[in-house]
């Protein structure tokens, strides 16, 4: 069955890095997109970063641009993001998620992690 696990979650200063690993199984990359969610305290789930496997591409909201890189590793079956210059804002519990949407919305999304915690606090 599809099963995707988090890790590389932790605290950090306003201005450092972390980068997150999604190790996935039983689902090909080429055929389920896969992508990045977060939801931090009192707030909805949003998106971060995905590839959709229509295009390949990979995407990010707007508020990480430049600061996020969403990668992945065919051959160990694993996604990561890359998370620089990180901001207090950027705290949220982090998901990797897989299925067929048709976009952004979380509800479209069939497979979930079980997320990992990301603080960002001075």
């Amino acid at each position: 069955q599809v099963q995707l696990v988090e890790s590389g979650g932790g605290l950090v200063q306003p201005g450092e890095s972390l980068k997150l690993a999604c190790t996935t199984s039983g689902f090909s990359f080429e055929y389920y997109s896969i992508g990045w969610f977060r939801q931090a305290p009192g707030k909805e789930r949003e998106g971060v970063s995905c590839i959709f496997s229509g295009d390949g591409e990979t995407h990010y909201t707007d508020s990480v641009k430049g600061r996020f890189t969403m990668s992945s590793d065919n051959a160990k079956n694993t996604v990561y993001l890359q998370m620089n210059s990180l901001k207090p804002e950027d705290t949220a519990v982090y998901y990797c998620a897989a299925g067929t949407p048709a976009g952004w919305d979380p509800r479209g999304w069939d497979y979930w992690g079980q997320g990992t915690q990301v603080t960002v606090s001075s």
